[in-house]
């Protein structure tokens, strides 16, 4: 009908059922059910309202994901991590930090959409653009903190100190000024759920295929151009639910769960890769190049280290070929067929009963069949070995 030249639903529901130690049950679940059983939904459209050229799809689902065995285990990790304490001058640079699982802790779950569209002009053949806009809101995010982030944000409970010793003098830091607390003596860090998190972001892509052909002077093969890249919006953190959430988009923050450490807001790359003609030895050769940019983003500010970490540029090379073997050849031979004899009408204008004559096809044989198909790729990563920037927030090596 108008306004609908092609539309598409897509519902579906996943269901999980889990056993105490929440490993997943392929059996079906008992009348004692465990706290981890979920059941989630996705839902996705697709709508071309007047032709292909323009495309307009979005959909929304939602995550699910049961604490792991380590993370409920009340045992404790025993470690010792370096750290910045900005509101004593008297501790020392590495600390001892207890991780301590959780018995209590709840599964995570994540509520996901995302919207945008296809555009493939008719007036620029081989040119198609997207664009995605995403949001994730996870909830009750189950993860330890680190030391670094736990003293930084000076989190009650978890921090134990000893008290200064007389006539310290007050800290006068960026990040805090006040009375010396005292050097810490011990971090705990228990496996907790956080508040959440909501991330959001645009993706995008340009991909552009040239086909020599379409000039008609001959094929001499195709080019594709690509560029795709992620611009990340927004990223607020919250902790706990009585302390409100913060921005860390755009910076890098201690690596203490999975959600941090380096968030710069841009990442892209563009590649251009060239494939033989058709009908010909080179219809199996791919070569081509791909750029790689992540943009500038901020120190560990939490930490003092107030300066911007510089944006990295990479060169990768990448050639191949695939040996693609002529097709089979199709060979009359005399034999027996499935329709059996028929009779023909000869000079004489008698009649004979004649065996038709078949059909056999003849492979490649020895290495020529093994040969058949074999891709052989050579690369390098990192041409002109460019050193990722410095970071100095970064404890394990500073990258």
């Amino acid at each position: 009908f108008p306004g609908a030249y092609s539309l598409e639903f897509d519902l579906a529901e996943r269901e999980e059922w889990y056993s105490q130690n929440t490993s997943a049950s392929s059996s079906i679940p008992h009348e004692s059910s465990s706290q981890f059983d979920t059941q989630r939904p996705k839902f996705s459209v697709r709508w071309q309202p007047i032709d292909q050229e323009l495309t307009l799809r979005g959909s929304y689902s939602e995550g699910f994901h049961a604490p792991q065995l380590f993370e409920i285990s009340p045992a404790s990790l025993q470690s010792f991590p370096t750290v910045v304490d900005i509101r004593s001058n008297f501790t020392q640079s590495q600390i001892e930090e207890r991780q301590i699982g959780n018995p209590d802790l709840r599964p995570e779950v994540a509520y996901e959409w995302s919207y945008g569209l296809v555009y493939s002009p008719k007036w620029a053949k081989g040119l198609t653009i997207s664009a995605d806009w995403w949001h994730i809101d996870m909830r009750s995010i189950a993860s330890i903190l680190g030391a670094d982030f736990i003293i930084s944000h000076n989190l009650p409970g978890l921090v134990q100190r000893t008290p200064p010793p007389p006539g310290a003098p007050p800290i006068n830091n960026p990040g805090y000024q006040g009375p010396d607390l005292g050097p810490i003596t011990l971090v705990i860090d228990p496996n907790a759920n956080l508040a959440g998190a909501v991330l959001e972001g645009l993706d995008y892509e340009l991909i552009y295929i040239l086909d020599t052909s379409i000039f008609g002077h001959g094929d001499f093969g195709q080019f594709t151009y690509t560029v795709n890249g992620t611009w990340l919006s927004r990223f607020e953190l919250q902790v706990n639910p009585d302390q409100k959430p913060f921005g860390i988009a755009g910076q890098f923050v201690p690596t203490g769960f999975a959600l941090t450490s380096s968030l710069p807001r841009n990442r892209a790359f563009a590649s251009l890769f060239y494939h033989g003609p058709h009908d010909s030895w080179m219809n199996g050769l791919d070569v081509g190049a791909t750029v790689h940019w992540t943009g500038q983003y901020w120190d560990d500010i939490l930490d003092g280290f107030n300066r911007k970490i510089s944006a990295w540029t990479t060169l990768d090379l990448l050639a191949s070929y695939t040996f693609n073997m002529p097709t089979p050849v199709v060979q009359e031979v005399p034999g027996y067929s499935k329709d059996g004899g028929k009779n023909v009408k000869m000079k004489d204008g008698k009649e004979k009963n004649v065996m038709p004559v078949s059909t056999a096809t003849y492979s490649e044989c020895g290495w020529r069949a093994w040969l058949n198909g074999t891709t052989v790729t050579l690369g390098m990563q990192n041409v002109f070995d460019a050193d990722p920037p410095f970071v100095a927030g970064a404890f394990e090596n500073n990258y």
